[in-house]
């Protein structure tokens, strides 16, 4: 089961930073919570350049980023 992180209400680079703190302490993925498109695209972007496998999903207002290796 992949960590879950809610990084909703931060400005970038901070969900990205959440992010890459969360795959420390659980390398097999994670799942981000963000509220906005420009935090969505960025946190996306990490994981792919750390090697997992994106999706992005519209949760209400908000994009759940999930990222597994």
């Amino acid at each position: 089961m992949s960590k879950k992180v809610d990084a909703r209400g931060y400005s970038c680079p901070q969900p990205v930073l959440i992010t890459k703190k969360a795959l420390e302490e659980d390398a097999s993925g994670v799942e981000v919570l963000v509220d906005n498109n420009t935090a969505c695209m960025n946190v996306k972007r990490y994981m792919e350049h750390a090697g997992y496998s994106v999706s992005i999903e519209e949760v209400e207002e908000d994009f759940l980023v999930v990222g597994t290796k």
